[in-house]
């Protein structure tokens, strides 16, 4: 079945041969190769750097793990694993019901018995990793066509990673771009997928604050989550069941209940997600113009018609939960990056600097040769890029927006391959041995699924369609003649109101069938969504063609950046294991304001007499605060128990859960935003404006003694 229907656009550790030189740097997220280089003994670290990653040795890197989109860390032997309360959110919700909820509530395990499935999460460790720069940049060595050298690339990525995981059938190997169109590293991963939660707390604990506090500083978020990787009796990764074991992890990290202090150095290791600081304005000038303010518009009415749809069903409310979490994370996220980027003038820096690249290369015969046509090339590129980006960013968002519409593409998909037999006999053969895995595909999507709200969000992106003309007209709606944007908006939401797919076990019981019944069924759903299918194809072609001709320019663009700043880059983040590092430090982010770096249980009562309901928090942590119940976890310079901490390491999305550690290597904090400003890390960072925010341990093991009581958690900490 062709998923593109979907409507997506798009051994021992060996060290690498990367050449990513620095010295203590103003910014940066160091791949372990370059420990070495990070200047990390003369900024404060204790340990060695062989403690954090030795080649062939086991090293603090061990201890970490990626929790599908977040970090975590092993912090006990028999595979307990601290990360944040949003990174575990989405199964917990899933575990969660009106009758035992315990998103809302919390849930504490007292015994490995009492653990309850994780659904929907995995863990990956990084097990090795080498540069294959050179086989992949040979394969296009020839090769100018834009379409054929971006296939070409990504076939062989494909064939180096199953090479790979022929070679050793236990890892899962992936071939990650560290600089578009320049180098390459092949990683190994181990994976297990029995993971289980553990110690979750209540909601007004892990989320305090809500969106109002969310990327905002000061901070009282006990955002941490407690989870357990479990493998099969024979120690090897297997699915959940009652007979697996906890996983022994080669390196756990050691808790330090004592915490920091104000300047102390830090150090974080983790899976940062995507930034793009080696690109040039026209890329900036894309995200400010289009991308954000686009998207953030989308996903506030998106969580409007959620909410409502929520208000007065429990059910509902449970099932939108982490749809609308993560939607209000990325568009206060990108609201940010707004903010960040006028406040700075990103885009101008940026025009500046490319004009100074652009002159350095006219001024050397040799790179002007090579080169002389770069900037030019660059500024036709994205030309075309902004010609037709609003149709760009529909098509992106009309599928993810619509789940209605990924069923529809789902079963029209499976309806082209039966037709392609044309005996009747063969058909209904065909469709028993798929309609199980079929359904396995089918089935997510109604998850959370809620007919009002896939209706209210179609009828705008109709509406948004109706409304876009010449380069970004979207065929598929301008050629019905709506009259009106009304017509457009009326249209879609008849087409899910009517159509069998809006009940799941009608669909079933009725359409799926058999495969006569499946190919006997149609409706203005389906025929829309084949009609957006073959609009959108040639499209995905063109978006190939100029994603090929980007890797080219945008290689080209950072070879002759090195030369002209004369030193050579770190790579920008891609979602493979990287360590950063800093001090543990206040700043002001406007005039007259100094923001310390240590909130206190007092701040978050106080943000509590408010009476808002995102600063409600349960009664026991004023009583056990009133009552200076503050056991071993009180800093003596606050006068107080620690909530947050701020410091200015280089993170990004991805780092959410990622261990804070001190100078020892020990766990101190848990990392899990940015402040305001500094969302435009992605883009930029700044040691004025970038910091970013984690949990202190002291809170999270006050919380666990004096709140939840989760003494089974503390004892196997040797707290």
């Amino acid at each position: 079945m062709n998923i593109l229907k979907a409507g997506v656009l798009f051994s021992a550790l060996a060290l690498g041969t990367f050449n990513f030189s620095a010295t203590i740097p103003d910014e940066g997220m160091f791949p372990l190769s370059e420990l070495s280089r990070a200047g990390l003994k003369k900024a404060g670290l204790k340990i060695s750097e062989k403690d954090i990653y030795n080649p062939g040795q086991i090293g603090l890197v061990d201890a970490l793990v990626q929790v599908s989109g977040c970090t975590g860390s092993f912090v006990s032997r028999t595979g307990l694993i601290i990360t944040n309360h949003h990174c575990a959110f989405s199964a917990v919700q899933l575990a969660s019901t009106p009758e035992h909820n315990y998103l809302q509530n919390g849930f504490v395990a007292n015994s490995h018995e009492q653990e309850i499935q994780a659904k929907g999460l995995t863990i990956r460790i990084t097990d090795s990793y080498e540069d294959v720069s050179k086989e992949v940049l040979e394969a296009v060595a020839q090769v100018s066509d834009p379409i054929q050298r971006i296939d070409i690339i990504n076939k062989k990525r494909i064939e180096l990673a199953k090479a790979a995981e022929s070679a050793d059938p236990t890892i899962k190997a992936e071939v990650s771009e560290m600089f578009i169109g320049k180098s390459y590293v092949l990683f190994k991963y181990k994976t297990i997928e029995d993971v289980r939660l553990v110690y979750i707390p209540r909601r007004d604990i892990g989320e305090f604050g809500g969106e109002t506090d969310n990327w905002v500083w000061p901070r009282h978020t006990g955002d941490f989550s407690f989870l357990r990787a479990y493998v099969g009796p024979d120690g090897k990764s297997a699915k959940y069941a009652k007979e697996n074991v906890p996983f022994t992890p080669k390196k756990h990290l050691k808790i330090n209940p004592k915490g920091v202090n104000e300047n102390d150095f830090v150090f974080i290791l983790g899976y940062p997600g995507r930034t793009f600081r080696h690109r040039p304005a026209q890329y900036i000038e894309y995200q400010q113009k289009f991308l954000l303010p686009y998207t953030s518009e989308l996903y506030d009415f998106q969580n409007q018609q959620m909410l409502l749809a929520g208000k007065d069903d429990k059910s509902t409310e449970l099932a939108l939960a982490t749809r609308i979490k993560r939607n209000a994370n990325v568009m206060k996220n990108y609201r940010g990056k707004l903010k960040g980027l006028r406040n700075i003038d990103l885009i101008n820096s940026k025009e500046i600097e490319d004009k100074a690249l652009a002159d350095f290369i006219q001024s050397k015969p040799q790179l002007k040769q090579k080169y002389g046509s770069l900037m030019a090339d660059i500024e036709k590129h994205y030309a075309v890029v902004f010609g037709d980006a609003e149709k760009e960013l529909w098509y992106n968002n009309i599928y993810s927006g619509i789940r209605m519409l990924q069923v529809s593409s789902l079963v029209n998909s499976f309806k082209e391959a039966l037709g392609k037999e044309l005996s009747t006999a063969k058909r209904e053969q065909l469709f028993k041995i798929n309609i199980d895995q079929f359904k396995k595909q089918l089935l997510p999507l109604y998850e959370g699924y809620n007919v009002s709200v896939d209706k209210t969000i179609g009828g705008h992106m109709l509406e948004q369609a109706f409304q876009l003309q010449g380069a970004n007209r979207i065929s598929a709606v301008a050629s019905k003649q709506f009259k009106s944007q009304q017509d457009a908006s009326n249209f879609i939401q008849s087409a899910i109101d009517k159509s069998a797919m809006n009940n799941v076990d009608k669909f079933v019981n009725d359409v799926l069938k058999n495969a006569s019944t499946l190919m006997s069924y149609n409706d203005d759903l389906l025929t829309f969504q084949d009609e957006l299918y073959k609009e959108t194809e040639p499209f995905r072609e063109e978006q190939k063609r100029r994603e090929g001709n980007l890797n080219k320019l945008m290689a080209d663009y950072v070879a002759v950046k090195e030369q002209f700043q004369s030193k050579n880059f770190i790579p920008d983040a891609n979602s493979t294991l990287r360590l950063t590092f800093g001090n543990i430090k206040g700043y002001s982010p406007v005039d007259a304001t100094y923001m310390e770096p240590f909130t206190t249980v007092r701040g978050l009562i106080e943000k509590g007499n408010s009476g808002a309901p995102e600063f409600a928090y349960p009664q026991a942590i004023k009583q056990n605060w009133l009552d200076k119940n503050f056991g071993s976890y009180f800093k003596k310079e606050i006068n107080d128990v620690p909530v947050n901490i701020l410091y200015n390491m280089d993170t990004t999305g991805g780092n959410s859960g990622s261990p804070i550690m001190n100078a020892h290597g020990e766990l101190i904090g848990v990392n899990f935003d940015r402040a305001y400003d500094a969302t435009i890390n992605d883009f930029a960072w700044n040691e004025s404006y970038s910091r970013s925010i984690g949990v202190d341990i002291r809170y999270v093991l006050w919380i666990a003694d004096k709140v939840d009581n989760a003494q089974f958690i503390l004892r196997e900490l040797a707290i």
